[in-house]
């Protein structure tokens, strides 16, 4: 129906786009003026807290790209503030609608793997998504790759864990000058039933790469891309490969159940089980990503998860 842009380029694009589009510079005449049943909200992350507050207040719904916001206090507010008013406040949590990660939990929710033990996530890749400059700025970006990637393997770590919530992390940031960001990331994850977790993320790989394993007492899932290999303990191979979409930055194809989960939380309302549970991973992935620096700033050190919510 309508967009907000600051940059006048970037309306001008817009409006080429669909010229039936109306196109705004300010966000507040916007939501006065056309009054939104929602609002989704694709700006740089050092504008998504101010955005989804102006959004709340004004009634609308809220959809926000990952991260939902970069601090602790912004989290608690706007959490309470779309209760308040009765709205969805809605993290893009992609990857869920991945293909081939949903296939591995369905088969872990199945009971296939055993109790889960191990869970490792690796993101290669080449350079910042997209390659948008602006990622490289923190006080636009809110940081690097544990912006970009991490929130993403951090969600997609503990809805593959399932009840076995991460506890604490130790991690090793790579920034390398005159860059004053983190282009690598080696992160150890401890949960707490005693399961462990391992994440790896590069900007500086010489090749795109997304994979994950992860195993069980009674079996191993191996993923890569649309590939997906189950191996029983018996040594058993069974191959789950789903046809994926070309691996990229955007995966437009998982967008259409996405929009049927927030419809979904819509219909529930914001203290029903599908809202709850996307900020529950939202917090979780902040506390993480906090976490995470808090480390490298330690030397490593293992930093304990506190309570966002």
């Amino acid at each position: 129906m309508a967009v907000h842009e600051p940059l006048a380029q970037r309306r001008q694009a817009a409006l080429r786009a669909n010229n039936n589009l109306r196109v705004y510079e300010d966000l507040d005449l916007l939501l006065a003026g056309e009054s939104p049943d929602f609002v989704d909200i694709a700006s740089p992350p050092a504008f998504h807290a101010d955005a989804a507050r102006a959004a709340l207040e004004a009634g609308a719904h809220v959809l926000v790209e990952k991260p939902l916001c970069l601090n602790l206090d912004d989290l608690r507010s706007l959490c309470s503030l779309a209760q308040a008013r009765g709205r969805i406040l809605f993290c893009v949590h992609n990857w869920k609608h991945s293909p081939a990660y949903r296939r591995a939990f369905q088969t872990i929710s199945a009971g296939r793997l055993g109790e889960l033990r191990y869970c490792a996530l690796t993101r290669l890749r080449t350079r910042q998504a997209g390659g948008a400059l602006w990622r490289l700025d923190p006080l636009i970006g809110g940081g690097g790759i544990l912006i970009d990637h991490g929130w993403h393997v951090f969600y997609l770590m503990q809805w593959l864990m399932g009840a076995n919530a991460p506890a604490s992390v130790a991690a090793r940031l790579g920034i390398f000058p005159p860059g004053v960001i983190e282009e690598v990331a080696e992160v150890s994850v401890s949960f707490e039933n005693g399961a462990l977790g391992h994440i790896h993320l590069s900007w500086r790989a010489p090749a795109r790469r997304t994979s994950a394993v992860l195993y069980g007492e009674q079996g191993m899932l191996e993923i890569e891309d649309g590939s997906v290999r189950l191996t029983h303990r018996s040594g058993a191979v069974e191959d789950l490969s789903v046809v994926e979409e070309a691996d990229n930055s955007y995966h437009p194809g998982w967008f259409a159940s996405l929009a049927q989960e927030f419809e979904t939380a819509i219909v529930q309302g914001p203290l029903g089980a599908v809202a709850m549970q996307n900020q529950h991973e939202a917090a979780t992935a902040l506390a993480m990503l906090e976490a995470a620096k808090a480390s490298h700033s330690a030397g490593g050190t293992s930093v304990a998860l506190r309570p966002l919510l």
